[in-house]
């Protein structure tokens, strides 16, 4: 059994002056207690919560009599996670000053200090006593809560005092089991798409994250020259006009969005989902020899890793296996001869030295990924029990296509699910 967690974002319903005076106190005392911890922490170096509270619990509660005890408790955790990130930039000479500094505050809760109270209010414990407070839900909300994930006993609330309101981060929790796969579905992460293979045939989105980086890399370049004249290069301004760009956003949308796919056609498939097991610093080793800078950042922006680690997530809330295996040469040989392929310059088809197959480099990584999981041969990939999964050979030749299917992010966008029905998908033509 596997616990999953997910944070659900909502917002309070508009409070009463009153009451929200009540928090902005809560929170003012509250960040006293942060910065505190957090100057006492990383002088100390007590990155560990456990030792933090053994050496100012009792100073922080003589200091607040009146906050209920548990609100120490919380700000140590958060004071201890941010003394630990800061001293590891320290460590690594990227931090700019010698304490960390405390701009936003969010309010840690555990299960003494906030309740649900119903479906759409919860009850959080004051300096006054307990307060009731109304939120507005939403689809995502209602998603976790009529598909039986649990409200994990940790909260979060952070303060809008423009909208008098404050923005509540609850998360969800669920036991999911993993089936036993009754097969594998291999899938080939790229820069400007993912290819997966299903039933024999090879599925390409497009997800154009080449051009969506680049275009971003000019528009960040033109306002960082802008700004830096005008206001120098630490300028809260440009900072403001970098956020609303949402270049973050838009990344996040594709990668969940794919991912959501894949998982689903491999949950209805009872299959595994077969990956490249990659290293943690993955794009360091692709631009070693790479000496353009355009495209050492394409590189560290493709986020291959990420998308990895998206697909992983996806597929433990609906128990899908997920099995990494060597990447070496899996775009190199051809499948059918293990014999080298030849790429013409700048093409993603190429021909086999040996038996002469045309193959599309995404649909040869894909095909040699399965091959891998079958065999037990890469990262920790079992070994098969029989066939594609009973002995028999994969069929290469008359079933299987060489070329990808190419579904377009216009469309794949829509998608719910892969389409039943082949017919419903665009073929686009490959470029030879």
């Amino acid at each position: 059994m596997a616990r999953v967690t997910r944070t659900v974002i909502v917002r309070s319903v508009k409070l009463p002056r009153k009451v929200f005076r009540l928090f902005v106190e809560l929170e003012g005392m509250y960040r006293n207690m942060v910065e505190q911890l957090t100057m006492y922490a990383v002088r100390n170096r007590a990155k560990s919560f456990t030792r933090l509270k053994a050496l100012k619990y009792r100073e922080m509660r003589n200091l607040y009599p009146q906050l209920p005890s548990h609100y120490v408790y919380t700000a140590c955790q958060d004071a201890s996670t941010r003394a630990k990130s800061f001293l590891k930039l320290k460590k690594l000479g990227l931090a700019e000053r010698e304490y960390p500094e405390i701009r936003s505050v969010s309010i840690w809760l555990d299960d003494h200090l906030w309740k649900p109270s119903g479906l759409i209010s919860i009850r959080i414990a004051t300096h006054k006593g307990w307060v009731t407070v109304e939120f507005k839900p939403h689809k995502q909300y209602w998603r976790y809560i009529n598909r039986g994930w649990m409200l994990a006993s940790e909260a979060k609330i952070k303060l809008d005092k423009r909208n008098r309101q404050f923005i509540i981060y609850l998360t969800f929790v669920k036991e999911v089991e993993e089936y036993k796969p009754k097969g594998y579905l291999a899938v080939d992460v790229n820069e400007n798409n993912v290819t997966m293979l299903v039933d024999d045939i090879a599925y390409l989105f497009e997800t154009n994250t080449g051009k969506l980086v680049l275009g971003y890399y000019y528009r960040k370049k033109s306002i960082q020259e802008r700004y830096d004249k005008l206001y120098g290069k630490k300028s809260r301004i440009k900072r403001k006009i970098m956020r609303r760009l949402k270049e973050r956003m838009k990344k996040q949308d594709i990668k969940w969005k794919i991912a959501n796919l894949i998982v689903k056609v491999a949950y209805e498939k009872r299959n595994a989902i077969v990956l490249e097991k990659l290293g943690k610093k993955s794009a360091n080793n692709m631009i070693k020899r790479i000496r353009d800078r355009q495209l050492r950042h394409r590189i560290f922006q493709a986020s291959f890793r990420g998308n990895q680690k998206a697909i992983e997530e996806k597929a433990k809330e609906y128990g899908v296996p997920v099995i990494y295996v060597n990447p070496k040469n899996t775009s190199r040989l051809c499948p059918v001869h293990n014999a080298p392929i030849i790429y013409s310059s700048g093409s993603r088809m190429g021909k086999c030295s040996k038996g002469g197959e045309i193959w599309h480099r995404d649909v040869v990584a894909c095909w040699n990924l399965l091959l891998k999981a079958l065999r037990g041969d890469g990262g920790n990939a079992p070994s098969p029990v029989g066939s594609v999964l009973d002995g028999s050979p994969v069929p290469l030749g008359s079933t299987a296509t060489h070329d990808p299917i190419g579904i377009s992010k216009s469309l794949w966008a829509r998608w719910k699910s892969l389409p039943q029905i082949q017919s419903d998908t665009i073929l686009n033509k490959m470029r030879r």
